[in-house]
């Protein structure tokens, strides 16, 4: 629980930043994306099981979700441009290694070095905090966070046509030239971000939380081919609870977890990630079911018997859609709060589904529907950085939205086995090929309607964000003072009110610390013009809040805050003598 200051040179980087961090989420999403257009050929190209080619993409999946909190706190620790840039390099030496193989191990090997990337979601969301001006950050988060499904809109159709047409390693060397130039543009355009999360890097937590996921998600992703009731993926499922219930002991106890479970457990940061579990199963139900149902050949009376080009291209405004809500979130949220935005989102969802289930006769129909379910996944995706973002301090930025991806990670995870499963039951054998069938397409719109009506549930169990009716607001100088401004007016659960002089003048531009009961930094700010301040509190507790400025003595306050979502008014007053600040 550190730095939040707003005393930031990265508050003037340029314009850039934006798209080039966006850019790194595409490259993310281009990675996953890479091998759907050749799924069904993995077993024939790597010379070997079908059970054993899943590993391609289950490996991907594991490392991804382990990767993701680990760099994610790593970024808070360390820095968020330097573990952005690991992430990426990592990720493109493992497509190097699955470009210049197919040997079915060493192919494992570099998907599982390509999952690093993940992490470049959660890190490009946290340095968006630290550099950006409040105003410009909801859309920016919202554009980061809807960068997957846009990577991976546009990645089908182009991945298709290279597969069609080339050897298909040429995936991956694609995939190492995009992570090539992510790397040359963050290095370019994004300063490192000067804020610091202190404490050392809790190993065992990793470790515990690493053994717990794939505990978890191996069952997860292939239960489907060994049994949901054989001894393997039981006995897995259960290790797994025994591992994460052990974890969560230990890092309840350590001093600088990985992972803040008091924070995690809030219900606005608990509910959020409950919700995102449900948004990542609605959102991998359609990448699964569409492109499959068009590729379907006629003759079997539902297929649409596209090719596989132009099946990725009907999908395509999936990802497109997505990238044109962001600015659209932009100004919902700023006007209604991230909330309804979310509870809005998943609405348009469940209509884009029950709508699809009537709409899949024709292959105008798949784009129809890729564009309402496009609306609605990026508001909800939109919507879930803004919510973890307001009720976690900016130190803990990185970790807490890399566990929110994790959480998208999980409900893709589990929309892949029960939808698989799914397809694979109500499948017709015909000369020993599986072909799904209508019915098999209309339980799983149905699965994720379910699964929206859930997390449309517990997005209503969000605190409500109740703001204080904002009357004469006062007129900001700058954009410095708007992003100041807008804090002493939105935050509810943390310490505002103005830094004065001797005889009660405002004082610009003076800094304020906020110190915790155990001496350490829990956050910072500079007051506006007409001396506003405003800082969030990490948790209930007594506070030391410390103002000094150019030409007056330093002052320090003491104070306690009862963690509930409300605001503290308290002046600081600064005295008369002048001292160096």
């Amino acid at each position: 629980m550190t730095h939040t200051t707003t005393d930031q040179p990265a508050r003037g980087a340029s314009g850039a930043v934006v798209p080039v961090l966006a850019f790194a989420g595409i490259v993310v999403a281009v990675m996953q994306t890479l091998l759907v257009p050749v799924i069904k050929d993995l077993p024939q190209l790597l010379g070997t099981e079908p059970s054993n080619a899943t590993w391609v993409l289950t490996s991907t999946l594991l490392s991804g979700a382990v990767a993701t909190p680990i760099m994610g706190r790593l970024g808070d620790l360390y820095g968020k441009r330097r573990m952005l840039i690991l992430s990426l390099a990592v990720m493109v030496v493992g497509a190097l290694v699955s470009a210049l193989t197919s040997d079915l191990l060493t192919m494992i090997a570099g998907r599982t070095l390509q999952g690093f990337a993940m992490g470049a979601i959660p890190l490009g969301i946290g340095l968006m905090r630290d550099m950006l001006p409040r105003e410009k950050l909801g859309s920016a988060m919202a554009l980061m966070s809807s960068s997957i499904g846009v990577g991976g809109g546009l990645a089908l159709p182009a991945a298709a046509l290279v597969a069609q047409h080339m050897d298909w390693h040429a995936l991956f060397y694609g995939a190492a030239a995009l992570g090539v130039l992510s790397i040359a543009l963050t290095l370019l355009v994004v300063p490192e971000s000067p804020m610091r999360a202190r404490g050392s890097f809790d190993v065992l937590g990793a470790l515990g939380l690493s053994a717990g996921l794939v505990l978890l998600l191996l069952p997860i992703t292939k239960g489907s081919d060994w049994g949901w009731s054989s001894g393997t993926t039981l006995g897995l499922f259960g290790a797994s609870v025994a591992v994460l219930l052990l974890w969560g002991v230990f890092e309840l106890r350590h001093k600088a977890p990985l992972v803040d479970l008091r924070t995690t457990a809030r219900p606005a940061v608990l509910f959020t990630n409950l919700a995102s579990i449900m948004v990542g199963v609605s959102f991998y139900v359609v990448s699964l079911v569409l492109p499959q149902l068009l590729q379907l050949p006629k003759a079997t009376g539902y297929g649409l018997g596209q090719s596989m080009v132009v099946a990725g291209l009907l999908v395509a405004p999936l990802g497109l859609t997505m990238m044109f809500t962001a600015p659209v979130y932009a100004r919902l949220s700023a006007r209604y709060g991230p909330k309804l935005t979310l509870i809005l989102g998943m609405l348009i969802i469940g209509i884009g589904y029950g709508a699809g289930l009537g709409l899949m006769s024709a292959p105008w129909q798949s784009a129809v529907i890729a564009v309402v379910l496009g609306a609605g996944i990026g508001l909800a995706y939109s919507s879930l950085p803004a919510l973890i973002v307001g009720a976690v301090p900016a130190s803990e930025t990185g970790a807490a939205n890399g566990l929110n991806t994790l959480m998208r990670s999980i409900g893709t995870s589990v929309s892949s086995a029960v939808i698989g499963m799914v397809l694979a039951n109500t499948a017709n054998h015909v000369g020993g090929v599986a072909v799904p069938t209508m019915h098999g397409f209309r339980v799983s719109f149905l699965i994720a309607t379910a699964a929206v009506a859930v997390g449309l549930l517990l997005a209503l169990f969000l605190p409500r964000q109740n703001r204080p009716a904002l009357g004469a607001r006062p007129q900001a100088s700058s954009e410095q003072d708007a992003a100041v401004l807008a804090d002493a007016e939105e935050i509810l659960r943390g310490f505002r009110g103005r830094v004065l002089d001797a005889e009660g003048v405002p004082v610009a531009r003076a800094k304020v610390t906020l110190i915790d009961r155990r001496g350490r930094q829990a956050g910072a700010t500079l007051s506006a013009a007409d001396g506003t301040y405003a800082l969030a509190v990490p948790a209930e507790g007594a506070y030391v809040l410390a103002a000094k400025a150019a030409g007056h003595g330093p002052h320090a306050s003491s104070a306690t805050h009862a963690g509930d979502e409300r605001a503290v008014d308290l002046d600081l007053s600064l005295p008369g003598e002048t001292v160096p600040a």
